[in-house]
C-alpha cells in the first residue's frame, strides 16, 4: 500500500511496473505540476479530502487473466453482481476489468480482434511490440501510445491532471484501424473497493479514418466511512470521417470524490457522440472537452447527473470550435432532491477563423422538493462573425399537476414520481444500448426511492 503523493511515491510506483523511463520522465513532471497549480477556484468544496491519507495504489492480488474462472473468486462474485459476465455475454465485444489499482481480466472476442482492432491494458500497450500496419508504414503499438500519451491532456492542464500525471494506474488502450467498423460496444469497468483508497486509470482511444466505434466506461465503490477518491483520464483521437460513440455510467457511493478528466480531438468530418450518466459520490467535478479542430467536425453530448442528499455535483461539457463547418450540441440534464446541489457548467469557444459553425446548448434542471439547490453557469465566447449559436437554460421544479393526474390513473405517488422523471431523462438513456439503458434506468429509480 502507498500513501500520499512524492517523489518516492512516484519512483516507488514506477519501479513496480518496470515501465520505460519517458513514462517515469512524464510522471516526475507531472509531480512537478502539482506542486506549482493552484487547487481549482469553482466547484464545490474539497475539504474532506486529505491526500495524505489516500491509497495511491493498491498491489492487486494476481496478475491480469483473459479466462473468467481464473478471477478470484471474492473478485468474480462482486463483478457478477454488477452483471459484467452476462454483459459480456450477450452484448459486448470485449472486456476491461479492474479492481482497484490494476486490471484483473481482459478479454477482446476473436471476431472483433480480426478486424484489426487493439484493445490492452494500458500497461501492457506501452511495452507492446506489436506491429500495426498505419499509412502504409508497420508502426509497434508501444510507440503509437507514446505519440499520443499525455498529449492529449498534458499534465500541467489542471490541478487534478497532474495528480493522474503522477501515480495513474491502469486503463485501456484501443486502436480501431482505418474503415474498420466495430458493430458491438467494448467496455471497460472500474470497482474501487478499498476503504481510502484511490483509482487514477488512464485510457487512450485512437479511432483511425473512417472507421466506427461504441465504447462503455462504467465505474461504481462500495460506500465506505472515509474518503475515497477517483482521478481517471480518457484521452481520444478521432480522425478524418471516423466516429466514436463514448458512454460513461458512474455509480459511486457517497464517500468518493470524483475528479475525472476526459478530452477529445475531433479531425475533419470526424464525430464523437459523448452519452453520461453521474449518480452517487459526495463531490463531482466532471467536464469532457471536445476540439474540433478539422472541418465538419461534429460532436453532440448528452449528460444527465442526480444529486441527493450530502451530495455536490458540479458537472457538464466543454467544446471548442478551431475549424469551418463544425457543429456541436449539448443537451446537460440534473436531478436534485433532498437538499442535494446541482451545479450544470458549460463553456463553448468559437474561435475567430472558424466560419460556418453551429452550436446549441440546453441545459435543463428539474428540482424533486424544495430544500434543493440546482444551478446553470453556461459560458460561452464566439469570436467569429459566422456563427450560429442557441442557448437555452431552464430550472423547474416537478409538476404536482402531473404527479395529480398519475395518482388519477391508480400509481401510487412514489410511481408517479418515477415516470415524471423517466420522461424527463428519457433522452439521454435513449441513446444507450438496451442493456445500458435498462441499467440507468434502474439507477435513476434507486436514487428516486433513496
Amino acid at each position: 500500500m502507498v500513501r500520499g503523493l512524492s517523489e518516492k511515491v512516484v519512483l516507488e510506483l514506477a519501479q513496480r511496473k518496470k515501465e520505460p523511463k519517458w513514462v517515469t520522465d512524464l510522471r516526475l513532471k507531472a509531480l512537478k505540476a502539482w506542486e506549482k497549480l493552484e487547487m481549482p477556484n469553482w466547484g464545490p468544496k474539497l475539504d474532506g479530502l486529505h491526500l495524505d491519507q489516500i491509497e495511491t495504489y493498491i498491489k492487486p492480488q494476481q496478475e491480469m487473466v483473459k479466462s473468467w474462472t481464473k478471477v478470484p473468486k471474492e473478485i468474480r462474485e462482486t463483478f457478477e453482481k454488477l452483471g459484467i459476465p452476462e454483459a459480456e455475454r450477450a452484448a459486448l465485444g470485449g472486456v476491461g476489468a479492474q479492481y482497484n489499482s490494476e486490471m484483473i481480466y481482459f478479454r477482446l472476442k476473436k471476431q472483433v480482434e480480426a478486424r484489426g482492432v487493439v484493445y490492452l491494458p494500458m500497461e501492457e500497450a506501452i511495452r507492446s511490440r506489436q506491429r500495426l500496419l498505419i499509412d502504409n508504414e508497420w508502426k509497434e503499438v508501444r510507440s503509437l501510445v507514446r505519440e499520443y500519451f499525455m498529449k492529449i491532456v498534458p499534465s500541467e492542464s489542471y490541478k487534478f491532471m497532474a495528480l493522474h500525471g503522477a501515480v495513474w494506474s491502469g486503463g485501456s488502450f484501443i486502436y480501431v484501424p482505418k474503415k474498420a467498423v466495430v458493430e458491438v460496444p467494448l467496455q471497460a469497468y472500474y470497482r474501487l473497493n478499498a476503504p481510502g483508497a484511490g483509482q487514477f486509470e488512464h485510457s487512450l482511444i485512437i479511432v483511425d479514418e473512417e472507421a466506427d466505434l461504441s465504447f462503455i466506461e462504467g465505474c461504481s465503490a462500495p460506500r465506505y466511512n472515509v474518503a475515497n477518491l477517483h482521478v481517471g483520464c480518457v484521452e481520444v483521437m478521432v480522425k478524418k470521417g471516423a466516429r466514436l460513440k463514448f458512454a460513461t455510467v458512474d455509480s459511486w457511493s457517497k464517500n468518493v470524490f470524483n475528479l475525472s478528466t476526459k478530452r477529445a480531438l475531433v479531425d475533419e468530418r470526424g464525430m464523437i457522440d459523448w452519452v453520461t450518466g453521474s449518480f452517487g459520490s459526495q463531490a463531482s467535478m466532471l467536464y469532457p472537452t471536445t476540439i474540433l479542430r478539422g472541418e465538419g467536425a461534429k460532436m453532440t453530448f448528452k449528460g444527465i447527473s442526480m444529486a441527493g442528499s450530502g451530495q455536490n455535483l458540479d458537472t457538464g461539457m466543454r467544446v471548442v470550435h478551431l475549424a469551418h463547418k463544425t457543429c456541436s450540441n449539448i443537451n446537460l440534464k440534473s436531478l436534485v432532491k433532498d437538499g442535494g446541489i446541482s451545479t450544470t457548467r458549460s463553456f463553448v469557444k468559437i474561435a475567430k477563423e472558424a466560419r460556418g459553425v453551429r452550436n446549441f446548448l440546453d441545459c435543463q434542471s428539474l428540482i424533486l422538493d424544495e430544500e434543493s439547490r440546482a444551478d446553470a453557469v453556461p459560458e460561452i465566447e464566439v469570436l467569429s462573425d459566422e456563427a450560429e449559436v442557441g442557448h437555452e437554460a431552464a430550472v423547474g421544479q416537478i409538476s404536482e399537476a402531473e404527479i395529480f393526474y398519475l395518482k388519477s390513473r391508480g400509481l401510487s405517488e412514489e410511481q408517479a414520481r418515477v415516470l415524471v422523471v423517466r420522461g424527463f431523462t428519457e433522452g439521454v438513456v435513449s441513446e444507450l444500448p438496451v442493456e445500458y439503458a435498462r441499467e440507468m434506468n434502474r439507477l435513476i429509480e434507486l436514487e428516486i426511492q433513496k
